[in-house]
C-alpha cells in the first residue's frame, strides 16, 4: 500500500513518541556534547566492518533525496581506497558523497571514518563543498584534533535501547546526537523491505526545531531517513553495491 511521504513522516513521529519515553540509557559512555573523546589511535583501523554501518572500499550506495518542497536529488556515496590521518592521530577511511540535481554536481564533500578495537564506528569530520548557489562554499567543513573539533560516534558495536551519544563535534558548527530507539525496526525503500534494523532519533542543538528518524540494516547501513519536525526531507535507498 502506497503512502504518501506526509502519512510516512506522520507514522515516523508517533513511533518515536511511542518508543522514547520507554527508553533507558545503557551501553558504553559515550561522548554526548563538548566532552573530549580522548581516543588512541593505535586502537583503530580503516577496516570498518560494523554490520549497520559497514565501510569497505568499493561500496556504493545510490540515494534519493526529497526536500520539502518536493524537489528530489541524487546522491551517490562510494567509500574509497584512501586514507588520512587526522588532527586527533586516527587514520580514517575516506569516504566520497555526491549529490547532483539533473546531474549537476550541487554538493561534494569527504567523509571520514574509522572503527575502533570494540567495533564501534567513529565519525572524524568532512571536507564539504556546497556548488549549489554557484560559488564554494565549505562553512560545513571540519577535522577531529582541528580548532577545538572532535570526534562522534556513527554507530555503536552494540547498539541498545536508550543509548545515546553524539554524531560529531564542532563547536557552532557541527552538534549533531543521536539515541536509539529500536533494534527491531523495518523500513520500506526502492531497494527493498528490511526488517532487524536499528532505528535511530537525530537531533542537534544548533537545530532545536528539527528531529530526524533513520534506519540501518544489518549489511547495509543506512536505507532510510525522514525529518519529522522542522521539515519533511526523505532519504530513501535506490541500489547498495557492496
Amino acid at each position: 500500500m502506497h503512502r504518501s511521504i506526509a502519512t510516512s513522516a506522520a507514522l515516523l513521529l508517533v513511533l518515536a513518541a511511542v518508543i522514547g519515553p520507554r527508553a533507558s540509557a545503557s551501553g558504553p559512555p559515550f561522548p554526548q556534547t563538548s566532552e573530549p573523546a580522548n581516543l588512541n589511535p593505535a586502537e583503530f583501523t580503516t577496516n570498518i566492518t560494523n554490520p549497520y554501518f559497514p565501510v569497505l572500499p568499493g561500496a556504493r550506495w545510490l540515494v534519493r533525496v526529497t526536500n520539502q518542497r518536493g524537489d528530489r536529488f541524487l546522491q551517490t556515496i562510494k567509500v574509497t581506497n584512501r586514507t588520512r590521518r587526522m588532527g586527533d592521530g586516527v587514520v580514517a577511511r575516506v569516504v566520497d558523497d555526491v549529490v547532483r540535481d539533473h546531474g549537476k554536481v550541487i554538493e561534494k564533500t569527504k567523509d571520514r571514518y574509522a572503527q575502533d578495537a570494540e567495533g564501534n564506528v567513529w565519525y572524524f569530520g568532512e571536507n564539504t563543498v556546497d556548488l549549489s548557489h554557484g560559488k564554494k562554499n565549505r562553512t560545513g567543513s571540519f577535522e577531529a584534533g582541528v580548532n577545538g573539533a572532535d570526534a562522534g560516534v556513527a554507530m555503536p558495536a552494540h547498539p541498545t535501547v536508550g543509548m545515546t551519544y553524539r554524531e560529531e563535534y564542532f563547536a557552532g558548527h557541527a552538534m549533531d546526537r543521536s539515541r536509539v530507539l529500536s533494534l527491531d525496526a523495518q523500513a520500506q525503500a526502492p531497494f527493498g523491505h528490511f526488517t532487524g534494523a536499528v532505528l535511530t532519533q537525530d537531533t542537534s542543538p544548533l537545530e532545536p526545531q528539527v528531529l530526524e528518524l533513520k534506519i540501518y540494516a544489518p549489511g547495509i547501513g543506512q536505507v532510510l531517513a525522514q525529518t519529522v519536525s522542522g521539515g519533511s526531507e526523505r532519504e530513501e535507498l535506490i541500489s547498495f553495491k557492496r
